[in-house]
């Protein structure tokens, strides 16, 4: 685990695209099957798109038919923290990077085995770098 990355909204806004900007700053969400990472099968690391975390492998990744990039597990349990969410008229589990505070997507208890969660990322929060 690394130290906290802290940034003023305008440092954010150099260094991210409009589209992470506003999911990783602004808690938005991407359109569903619209990622990029959503169809990957390439073998790899997934990385936090803000401050480049470790965040999910490529082995932990599932097709949910829900059109976002879904995990069965983070790498670390360390590398995320989550928070309760009450936006939208429901109540969900927000998955948020430990280091640097952005907004990754949510956390339900509908995944496969051998966890049961389903860790619904979206792209535009996530940075891919594959390994041989």
């Amino acid at each position: 685990m690394s130290d906290e990355v802290v940034k003023t909204k305008e440092e954010w806004k150099r260094i991210l695209t409009p589209e992470q900007f506003h999911v990783l700053r602004e808690k938005g969400t991407e359109r569903a099957f619209t990622g990029k990472y959503a169809s990957n099968h390439e073998h790899g690391i997934y990385r936090c798109a803000g401050c480049g975390l470790d965040l999910y492998r490529s082995e932990d990744k599932f097709e949910s038919g829900t059109g976002w990039p879904s995990f069965t597990r983070p790498i670390a349990s360390e590398n995320i923290k989550t928070a309760v969410d009450r936006s939208f008229f429901t109540t969900r589990t927000e998955v948020m990077c430990r280091r640097c505070g952005g907004h990754l997507g949510h956390v339900f208890e509908d995944g496969p085995k051998p966890t049961g969660l389903r860790y619904c990322m979206n792209s535009a929060a996530l940075t891919f770098v594959p390994t041989k």
